[in-house]
């Protein structure tokens, strides 16, 4: 099976956060499950930076696995070479898999399927949910409403939760939804570090507003206030200038400067280290399709305290964490709460059930169903 993904971004652009690595796992693991895979993608790595990769040819980054860097021009995706070499790519699949809704490559993409008559996974990485001080919406109604028009018959909407199905059949009804969670890599062992005299709390991800990190700040600022829980919490990930900037400045004025620090973006063996020092990951979004970082976290025995934005609804049922409101009382209680739980006993609970349910090869033999049912 020939397949192709379409995203505006590819690995190793880590600034857009879990959704890269997502690609780049299922892309590695189709390989080695016998496909023939190519990405055509940007050497975008957020607004103002690109990779430092060659483009204009394909590269070799895996078995069966070849990538196609395009220079950005414009924006995050605006690619005037990637619309040049989009139809060839898409003529030569059996299959497309689309990234992200919102982006330069989408509308290109579902019309040459559409005019080429090739199915087509859509992944819209959460983008379809909407939240409180969103911009644009009406650009991006008007964006959906051509998006209708030039997709192809046979397509297929992949989401990470039935929550995200949910939305995503409220703005395509017509289309059928195929509700696949991510994988992610499960380490061979884990180690612990001992724990400190204080609570260790952990918030990884993007630096942005939809992130709920202002509600996480005021939470803390309530937990320092009452004082029955010492704690120390580290913001580890990426944002732009001006937001960090908001937050450090928030910060300041809720006089929490002793017990918050900046990791910065953290990867690979950082992420694994940083995980080893952590007692709690805290996930306070307004709305996630997904948040790979709590299955990451459970996969190395980090309980989760995750709010309602997400679909980790079943952290509650698995004994592996709390699933709360993210209003700061509801945060700053779920955080006093769980400091009297058996955190140990927690992660390991949380690590089987990522075990059972979330390795690559199950999901990869998942998605693999979903294309062959399109390709029927």
């Amino acid at each position: 099976m020939r397949v192709l993904q379409v995203t505006p971004a590819f690995y190793p652009a880590h600034l857009y956060g879990g959704p890269i690595q997502s690609i780049y796992e299922l892309s590695l693991h189709l390989g080695r499950n016998g496909c023939e895979v190519r990405v055509l993608t940007t050497n975008a790595n957020g607004l103002n930076e690109v990779l430092n990769l060659e483009t204009g040819k394909d590269l070799e980054l895996g078995v069966n696995l070849r990538v196609r860097y395009c220079k950005r021009l414009l924006r995050h995706s605006v690619s005037p070479s990637l619309l040049i070499q989009l139809p060839a790519y898409v003529d030569w699949a059996d299959i497309v898999h689309l990234r992200a809704v919102y982006s330069f490559p989408t509308i290109f993409t579902l019309l040459a399927c559409k005019v080429l008559g090739k199915p087509i996974v859509w992944t819209p990485h959460g983008a379809f949910q909407h939240w409180k001080g969103q911009k644009r919406l009406q650009v991006k109604v008007m964006w959906e409403r051509i998006c209708k028009l030039v997709a192809p018959h046979k397509m297929i909407i992949h989401t990470a939760s039935e929550k995200e199905a949910q939305t995503a059949f409220d703005h395509f009804p017509k289309v059928d939804v195929a509700v696949i969670t991510h994988g992610i890599q499960i380490p061979p062992t884990v180690v612990r570090e001992c724990r400190a005299d204080h609570l260790r709390l952990l918030y990884m991800g993007r630096l942005h507003p939809i992130k709920g990190i202002e509600q996480l700040l005021d939470a803390c600022k309530i937990l320092k206030d009452r004082s029955r829980v010492n704690w120390r919490l580290t913001l580890a990930g990426q944002g732009t200038l001006q937001y960090t900037r908001v937050l450090e400045e928030r910060i300041n004025e809720l006089g929490l400067c002793q017990q918050i620090q900046f990791a910065g973006a953290v990867i690979n063996n950082a992420k694994q280290q940083i995980f080893r020092m952590a007692d709690v990951l805290i996930v306070p979004s307004l709305t996630e399709s997904f948040s790979l970082v709590v299955a990451e976290a459970l996969a190395h025995e980090v309980p989760v305290i995750a709010s309602t934005g997400t679909p980790w609804n079943r952290l509650d049922e698995m004994g592996c964490g709390l699933w709360v409101s993210n209003d700061p009382e509801s945060l700053a209680a779920a955080i006093e709460k769980i400091r009297q739980l058996p955190l140990r006993e927690m992660g390991l609970k949380g690590r089987e059930w990522m075990e059972k349910e979330f390795t690559w090869e199950y999901c990869t033999q998942r998605v693999l169903s979903c294309y062959r049912e399109l390709l029927q």
